[in-house]
């Protein structure tokens, strides 16, 4: 396969959809993938192709990697996410085959699949490549994928109610006094853009203007955090509250605050997300939107083994809730 895919001048994933008759290759490249092949003498042996199936016993989950960002494998929500999905996967005897593949080239993780390594794939995240997820789906590749559910989409999701948690984190901080929020997270990813849905519905039926010069398009990365609301305080806009896309980014901020010499709650209000384990330990304890990450790491598993069985598999959206802890309090205090 890898002699035909450097005589065509494609990929081995793409010998592999034209020798399977894929409808993703176009009729001029399949054609001259099949004509190299016959003349490699090259055949699909299909006995050891379906034994390969029913003996494979390795699931892939993927984490993609965004080389802009930096963004490590060591996030606690990833570690929280992958012991899920490991545990589920243990519980039905598959073992788990941990990967990374560039965030730009999401559909190169059919590569584990194409080439026999897992019977199927566990994607953590969409990032920006909603359309690439689509391709893989509509060729059959079992995938089951962490994040948002959109429009027009062919892949199943497990994720949270994002556009809920960004309402609810918003109109608690509202409710204890706030009206310059800070929102901190890159809108353009589908689950922090739902999260921003939600905190522009707050704000809006509060009757509070939406200042774009508060919503600062970071990544999940700490130091961008530090960075974010050290550009804030340094250009003197005005802000009471922060409402962060991930505790790990709240975190930082509360401790950039309190180096700046602003006291939280008191001069200004923190909400994260997730509620990962540090966040009840955080001093002060980080007030947060709640996800299921543990009965999201089973989703994920049931719903891949679904599709494995040939059943449609609809996306599941797993309820949130706020927790409401020192860094927000019950009130502001003057």
């Amino acid at each position: 396969m890898a002699d035909i895919a450097r005589l065509a001048g494609v990929s081995t994933s793409t010998v592999s959809r034209a020798l399977s008759g894929s409808p993703v290759v176009n009729e001029e490249t399949r054609t001259r993938i099949t004509e190299l092949a016959r003349s490699l003498n090259y055949t699909i042996n299909i006995g050891a192709k379906n034994l390969r199936l029913q003996q494979n016993r390795t699931v892939a989950v993927v984490v993609p990697y965004d080389s802009t960002s930096g963004q490590n494998i060591s996030d606690p929500f990833f570690l929280r996410m992958l012991g899920s999905v490991a545990d589920a996967l243990t519980e039905r005897g598959f073992d788990m085959l941990l990967s990374r593949v560039d965030a730009e080239q999401l559909d190169s993780a059919a590569a584990l699949y194409d080439g026999g390594r897992a019977v199927g794939i566990i994607l953590i995240g969409q990032w920006h490549h909603h359309d690439q997820l689509n391709e893989l789906a509509a060729r059959q590749v079992p995938l089951v994928v962490w994040g948002a559910h959109l429009a027009q989409q062919l892949y199943c999701t497990v994720g949270g109610d994002n556009f809920s948690g960004g309402e609810v984190a918003t109109n608690h901080l509202i409710d204890v006094g706030r009206r310059r929020i800070a929102f901190l997270g890159d809108v353009e990813l589908p689950e922090v853009a739902q999260r921003h849905a939600g905190y522009r519905e707050a704000l809006a039926r509060h009757r509070l203007p939406i200042d774009p010069g508060l919503v600062v398009p970071i990544s999940f990365v700490a130091e961008r955090a530090r960075a974010a609301v050290q550009g804030l305080i340094d250009r003197k806009v005005g802000f009471d509250a922060i409402f962060a896309c991930s505790d790990v980014l709240a975190m930082t901020a509360v401790s950039t605050l309190r180096e700046n010499g602003l006291q939280v709650p008191n001069d200004v209000a923190v909400v994260g997300y997730d509620d990962i384990e540090l966040a009840a330990y955080f001093n002060p304890p980080l007030s947060t939107v709640r996800q299921l990450i543990d009965a999201g790491g089973r989703a994920l598993v049931d719903s891949l083994f679904s599709l494995l069985a040939g059943k449609r598999e609809l996306p599941k959206v797993l309820p949130t809730e706020l927790i409401i802890r020192a860094t927000s309090g019950p009130q502001r205090i003057r």
